[in-house]
Parts: C-alpha cells; structure tokens; sequence
C-alpha cells in the first residue's frame, strides 16, 4: 500500500496538488500578516502540506480526535469558520471545484476528482479540523 501511496502522491502532486498547496500556504502567508490571522495561517500551513500530498492522509475533527471541545471546537471556532468562509474558504473551495472537474473527465483522475471534492469541503470550515496519518 506505501507504494500506491507513493505513486499517487506524485500524480497528485504533478496534476494539480502543487497548484492549490500554494493557494492554501498563499493563504496562510496572508494570514500571517495580520497578528490575528496567525491561528488561520497555523492551519493553512497544515492543511497546504495535506494538499500536497493528500493520499495517506485524513481530516478529522479535533473534538472526535481528543474526545472534549477546545478553542476551536466551539462558538469562537464557528466565528473563526465563517469569518474563513467569507475571506479565504470560498476561493479555496471553488479552486478545488474546478481541479475536480478536471480529474473527473478522465477515467484515471476519478481519485484526484474525490481528493479534491474533500479538499473542498475542507476548505469550507477548517477550524477545529486536524490532519492525521491513515491507518
């Protein structure tokens, strides 16, 4: 499985995932312009390296994760999503759109097409989310 993994991680990386890991570090870097957009950028940087090498990798609640809210679990996390949402989440997601829509027309880029509809949604609301290794 590690090299299935492997391969697909460079198709990804060569076809697209090279592209929106630099919108999402982009984004970060925006962030990190601003003191209070530290916590965003923090995360921009995490979900940018999921980006790049997606395959391997999960999404996952933080609250699911250590079993209690935390910061951003709960209503400044929903604040700091849709204050997201309006600002980065929405562009990201369409990016995402558009590359899944390029995958999907081929038979072979069905996989990247469905790592980038979860990449969308991410994209979407990512505060209170982490990234873990798959099992």
């Amino acid at each position: 499985m590690a090299v299935l993994r492997l391969i697909f991680n460079i198709a990804w990386f060569v076809l697209g995932g090279f592209v929106m890991g630099l919108a999402w570090w982009l984004a970060g870097i925006l962030c990190f312009i601003s003191i209070i957009g530290i916590p965003f950028g923090r995360a921009c940087f995490v979900i940018g390296e999921m980006t790049f090498w997606p395959f391997g990798q999960e999404q996952i609640s933080r609250r699911h994760l250590t079993g209690r809210d935390d910061l951003g679990t709960g209503v400044l996390g929903m604040m700091g999503n849709i204050i997201w949402f309006l600002l980065f989440g929405i562009w990201l997601a369409i990016g995402h759109l558009v590359h899944a829509l390029a995958c999907f027309v081929t038979i072979i880029g069905i996989p990247f097409g469905i790592q980038h509809l979860k990449l969308a949604l991410l994209s979407l609301t990512p505060i209170g989310q982490t990234v873990v290794a798959k099992a």
